[in-house]
């Protein structure tokens, strides 16, 4: 019998928390978007049309990254309190990569780092 791999990813535009489910650890790995309101400011000033671009590109790199790092597992919960887990997700379904991967999306709102193992634990600890 083989071991489902399960991860859970509380995110929004900015940051992605990955915390596995029952890997012994309490550690939480966190990917940042590149698209900072640094980066948003400089590029406003070079003009909205150009903002908006590089935004679209960073955002595409960022969701891109979180894709192959969710490969590697076999059930997935994406939480949090924007629409980030959902443009996630819609670009995670028109790819035929992530066939076999459960992947769910439910909304949360802002949690502290022990708030989100929690809420992975139970959610996959549901029966």
């Amino acid at each position: 019998m083989t071991t489902e791999k399960c991860l859970g990813i509380w995110m929004d535009h900015a940051a992605a928390h990955l915390i596995e489910f029952d890997s012994g650890s309490r550690g939480v790995t966190v990917v940042l978007s590149r698209f900072t309101h640094q980066v948003k400011a400089e590029s406003l000033n070079k003009g909205e049309k150009l903002m908006h671009n590089k935004e679209q590109h960073l955002e595409s790199e960022y969701y891109h990254g979180l894709g192959r790092i969710i490969q590697k597992y076999d059930k997935v919960i994406l939480f949090g309190p924007t629409d980030a887990k959902v443009e996630l997700y819609n670009l995670l379904m028109a790819d035929h990569q992530f066939g076999k991967t459960k992947i769910k999306v439910q909304k949360a709102d802002k949690m502290t780092e022990n708030q989100q193992h929690a809420f992975v634990r139970a959610y996959f600890e549901k029966p």
